[in-house]
This record gives C-alpha cells, structure tokens and sequence, in this order.
C-alpha cells in the first residue's frame, strides 16, 4: 500500500519529467528560514511541500499565529499532523493534501518554501500577485530566476553549503 501510494505521489508530483521527492530540511536551515523571515506574532505561515511539517512547527513555536502545511502526499500530511500533536501546536495549524500551485495562499503573510527552481519559477507570479505588500517568501535552495532577493544567506549544513533566500512582497 504504501509502495502505491508513493508511485501515486511521485506521477503526481512531476515537474517537467522530472520527480520531485521528500528532502528534510536540517534544522539549522529551520532556524535561519524563521529568522530570515522575522516570524511573528500575528504571522500566518505557509510551507508549501511540507513535508513533516517541521518548519511551520518551528514558526508556530518560534510565535506565528497560525501555521499552515501543505503537501500533495497525504502520507507525508499525516506525518505533519503527528508531529504537530507532539509539538503541542496542532491547534494553530491547518493540514491540506493539495497541489500547492491551486493552494489560495492571500491570507499568508510568510510562505515558506523547498520545492525545485522550476516549481519555484512556476509559482513565483502567483506569490507576487496573490500576497499582501509586506509579506514574506523564504525558500531553501533555489533561488526565483530574475525575480531578485531583497537577501540571501549561506549556511552550512549536512557538509553542504546551502542558500537561502528572502523576497518581501
């Protein structure tokens, strides 16, 4: 069963021929995500490809008011949703199994992000066009093309040197 779900997940998850798989992010990247975005009181924190959930955990811990995880694995949401129990913080946080190009992100005032640069470029208008002036994008790894960041800073983690970037709507 969970073999077919993965297979499910994987066809499902393509971009441009290529799969786009479950990579964790190390939790030192975690930390500099919440920090580069100045997470705070009254934010509501996106992770698009979430994974276990463990960045937005951080955010609702590190005192966002709201978190939001969102994958197109429902395994993978599960997970998330486990973990946040564990946390203490499954109360301020909303669980969806979805595509995270057709996820309604407006209310969002962070989106966090690991996915590919092509996943990236392919959402890029729709973060720039849907969230409010002052609201946050941090992605892990992969930068935005042209779309030039207002910062980017460089850890190393896992015995790789990783970039992380910030735009600010």
């Amino acid at each position: 069963m969970k073999l077919v779900a993965l297979l499910l997940a994987l066809v499902a998850c393509r971009d441009r021929g290529a799969f786009i798989y479950y990579a964790p992010t190390p939790p030192e990247v975690v930390d500099l995500m919440i920090r580069l975005a100045d997470v705070h009181t009254g934010d509501v924190v996106y992770d698009l490809g979430c994974g276990d959930g463990r960045v937005v955990i951080a955010a609702v811990r590190a005192g966002a008011a709201r978190g939001v995880c969102v994958d197109i694995d429902a395994l993978k949401i599960a997970e998330a949703k486990k973990n946040a129990i564990a946390a203490g913080v499954a109360d301020r946080i909303r669980f969806a199994t979805a595509d995270l190009r057709e996820v309604d992100v407006a209310d969002a005032t962070v989106v966090m992000l690991y996915l590919s640069r092509g996943l990236n470029l392919r959402i890029r208008s729709k973060l720039r066009g849907t969230l409010a002036p002052g609201s946050r994008v941090v992605s892990h790894w992969h930068d935005m093309g042209d779309w030039a960041p207002a910062k980017t800073v460089e850890i190393r983690a896992e015995n790789w040197v990783r970039p992380v970037y910030l735009w600010k709507i």
